[in-house]
């Protein structure tokens, strides 16, 4: 009889779990992993890799439209959407087969199946046309992400109201797109749409679309968008109960911040209000794990209320992120192992959202550390003022550091602009090691690049910046 006995057991196969699993193995245990479908989860299926892909292929496309701009010619570019899907199914193929690989060489065994705890030390894996398999661990690690919300009374019907899962499976582009929800994942969609030629409708109920982020950065992304087209609704209400769904569309009503109502609609209505986490049907219930609105409740080590049952990424709620996923993978496995791991300090956690421009942060914005009782001082620096920037043809934004009056430490860091999510992990290092604004101004950075960005936002802090 095959052996069903391990160290520890992963149940989910996303960025957390599978990062997990080969962390695990590095350190000497045996280790499975479970999940229902294919290893690499939503991130690598349904969510950032194939997402970005066509962001990829949104900004070329807009890149190209401004070709002449650059001494080029030639004919026409337009977007030939089949083979940007196709393009996006090569990636997402190649990096799967790539996390298949990783464990395979890491000696991860992997089930394929539904898998519930039956125990705190037991998962039973439930797998189409077999019989049950009972896996044993001396520890489990829930890994099993989350999926898109959907709102009271307005389901997912994959054709007029979708879901982020959905666009990725459309065969087409809508001609008009109405989208529910401001933050990172709709505000990604309605650039997307507008660069691919698509009317975009954008509804937030918060004051400002992206409501993590600091507002003044939040609010230069909106008037970008609303410069090229997209029509942005912030601090509006959406009547669900005015939804109604037709053959040719969608329509609904709105109450915008001045309280005036206004008809929206689009070919699609897609709701981007958040995820929720998957917890159903996993045996929480049996073996007496404890959640918290929803998600389940851990302590810094990822531990939950129940010995030996630990879980990380977005079923436990916070920054519902794959690199936060992985990192905390990390952590719970060094705990499992008896090492002293560093702890994750979400003010460390970088965010990015890949629209265009992009925007990213980490730690604190102005509005935060001052509600914290911080005496802020902020350093602001313009894309437009770079020279790399204005090489690029991509000189819109600006970046916006937070520190401490009295301590000169380093709160926050707001980007907007071209390679946000690449500039911003300098930024994380800088937080990492408790870097002050003028250290960060004291670092050489190579000329020209878009990184001096930062170099000269940090100046700016103290009123020293050169080039504005």
């Amino acid at each position: 009889m095959a052996d069903h006995t391990y160290d520890v057991v992963v149940v989910g196969g996303g960025t957390g779990g599978y990062v997990a699993a080969i962390r695990a193995a590095q350190l000497g245990l045996k280790t499975a992993l479970v999940d229902v479908e294919k290893v690499g989860g939503t991130c690598l299926h349904r969510g950032c890799i194939p997402t970005k892909a066509l962001l990829e292929t949104a900004e070329l496309l807009h890149t190209f439209s401004h070709k002449a701009d650059y001494g080029l010619a030639g004919g026409e570019v337009t977007l030939d959407y089949p083979k940007a899907l196709a393009k996006k199914d090569k990636v997402v193929t190649q990096l799967w087969k790539g996390v298949e690989f990783l464990l395979k060489k890491n000696r991860v065994t992997v089930y394929q199946g539904w898998g519930r705890l039956v125990s705190p030390q037991k998962v039973q894996v439930d797998a189409e046309g077999q019989e049950p398999i009972v896996i044993s661990a001396t520890d489990i690690v829930i890994a099993t992400g989350s999926v898109p919300r959907a709102l009271p009374g307005l389901s997912f019907d994959g054709k007029r109201v979708i879901s982020s899962d959905d666009v990725l499976q459309r065969q087409d582009v809508p001609r008009s797109v109405l989208i529910l929800g401001g933050g990172a994942i709709g505000v990604e969609f309605a650039s997307m749409y507008n660069d691919f030629g698509s009317n975009v409708t954008l509804v937030e109920m918060l004051p400002h679309i992206l409501p993590q982020d600091d507002e003044e950065i939040a609010t230069t992304l909106g008037k970008l968008l609303t410069r090229r087209g997209v029509k942005i609704f912030p601090g509006t209400k959406f009547d669900i109960g005015s939804v109604k769904v037709g053959d040719t569309g969608v329509s609904a009503t709105v109450e915008k911040s001045d309280g005036k109502t206004e008809s929206v609609a689009g070919d699609v209505l897609l709701i981007a209000v958040g995820r929720k986490p998957v917890t159903e049907n996993i045996g929480l219930e049996t073996v007496g794990v404890t959640l918290e609105r929803g998600f389940i409740a851990v302590d810094q080590h990822y531990r939950t209320n129940v010995p030996h049952v630990y879980a990380i990424g977005d079923v436990i709620g916070g920054y519902l992120l794959a690199h936060v996923a992985a990192h905390e993978g990390m952590i719970a496995m060094e705990t499992i192992a008896g090492k002293d791991p560093e702890l994750l300090d979400p003010h460390r956690v970088p965010r990015v959202t890949y629209s265009r421009p992009e925007v990213a942060s980490v730690g604190l914005t102005q509005n935060e550390a001052e509600d914290q009782g911080y005496e802020t001082k902020v350093g602001i620096f313009p894309f437009r003022a770079n020279g790399k920037s204005l090489i690029l043809g991509d000189a819109e934004g600006m970046v916006k550091l937070v520190a401490d009056k009295k301590t000169d430490a380093l709160l926050g860091a707001h980007i907007v602009g071209p390679h946000a999510s690449d500039l911003i992990n300098e930024m994380a290092l800088a937080k990492f090691l408790e870097a002050t604004a003028w250290e960060v101004a004291e670092s050489v950075h190579a000329h020209p690049t878009v990184s001096e960005v930062l170099h000269e936002a940090a100046l700016a802090v103290d009123g020293l910046a050169i080039h504005i």
